[in-house]
């Protein structure tokens, strides 16, 4: 008979904890000339990494990314169960045609920017289920194969507002397994749909921190804890615009975050020297973030609990074009030192 590890209203709870036993983080020039450029496994000095296409070039991307944590994790490619990942682009085209030779199982997946939670939440449960031995999360954004796509081309030279974000050029991979790693995932929180209603694509703060107060709330809810049972609360693409809107709304909720709380987007980019405006977003994002800096310190031991919560807003051209709203979700993943 199956065990429940179900908890509270939305969330699991895992029995056996599957580990995060490596990740990889793979950058463009710009993120590789941020506060974070250091700790990054690998920058290249061109955003087109060799290739024609933006498109191709975030394909080369998610190559370098999975086969950099493959690598670390001492495994091999046919070792890998199962592959979860995906990206901004329209139908997922960056990871499909990037990993079409990696022969691994491949579940195709869009949260937009909160993907990298949903791919390492899918993977967790995989594990703990006792599905696969390894099973692999991949994502990934291109600056400016995400603005051609859901914008305007970078030939066009818009000017743009003070709220807008700057999507990251990344891909992150993390591998899971049931044993091994010194940073387990305890527990997921899968994210709702919420919409209240923006259509501005140029605000992604705005239109995620409603849906990431959703999670984090419910997260809080159903494991019974307080703020302060986790060394960081760590959104992904908030930014400087749609911080400030979280932590007002958790504080209606009864939560003050504001001294846990912390956001991929802001941390990846220099706001002031490099004009990011509102900061970093993107399915790059939170994945690069999460594995140069934040997996560090909790295998470090430095941090013992992490709520990891990438964000996404689920827009596309065609729903933007024709008026209608963007809807965010939040998917959260708790992180702990083993």
């Amino acid at each position: 008979m199956a065990v429940n590890q179900m908890t509270g209203k939305q969330s699991i709870e895992f029995q056996d904890a599957p580990y995060i036993i490596s990740s990889a983080s793979v950058v463009g020039p710009k993120e590789g000339e941020g506060p974070l450029g250091e700790w990054f496994d690998l920058v290249s000095p061109q955003a087109e990494f060799g290739e024609k296409t933006w498109e191709e070039a975030e394909s080369t991307m998610q190559k370098e990314a999975l086969q950099t944590a493959i690598g670390k994790a001492k495994l091999m490619e046919i070792q890998i169960r199962c592959l979860f990942g995906g990206d901004l682009l329209a139908q997922s085209i960056a990871t499909s045609f990037g990993n079409g030779e990696s022969n691994i199982p491949l579940f195709g997946l869009y949260g937009a920017c909160s993907t990298c939670g949903e791919s390492l939440a899918l993977a967790a449960m995989t594990v703990a289920g006792g599905y696969a031995d390894y099973a692999a999360a991949l994502t990934s954004s291109h600056f400016a194969s995400a603005e051609k796509e859901f914008r305007f081309p970078l030939g066009y030279g818009n000017q743009r507002p003070l709220s807008a974000s700057w999507t990251v050029t990344g891909s992150g991979a993390f591998i899971l397994s049931d044993r091994g790693g010194h940073v387990r995932v305890s527990g997921v929180t899968p994210g709702k749909i919420v919409d209240m209603g923006i259509k501005d694509n140029m605000n992604m703060g705005a239109c995620m921190a409603p849906a990431a107060c959703d999670t984090i709330y419910q997260n809080l809810m159903d494991f019974n804890r307080q703020p302060q049972d986790y060394d960081r609360i760590i959104t992904g693409d908030l930014g400087a615009v749609g911080q400030r809107i979280l932590i007002d709304l958790l504080k209606e909720k009864g939560f003050d975050i504001s001294e846990q709380h912390m956001d991929c987007g802001i941390e990846i980019y220099d706001a002031d020297s490099q004009d990011t405006h509102a900061g970093g977003s993107g399915c790059g994002c939170a994945a690069v973030v999460l594995a140069a800096m934040i997996l560090p310190r909790l295998r470090k031991g430095s941090w013992k609990r992490v709520l990891f919560v990438p964000t996404g807003a689920l827009l596309s051209k065609v729903s933007f074009n024709e008026g209608r709203t963007i809807p965010g979700i939040a998917h959260a993943v708790v992180l702990e030192h083993a």
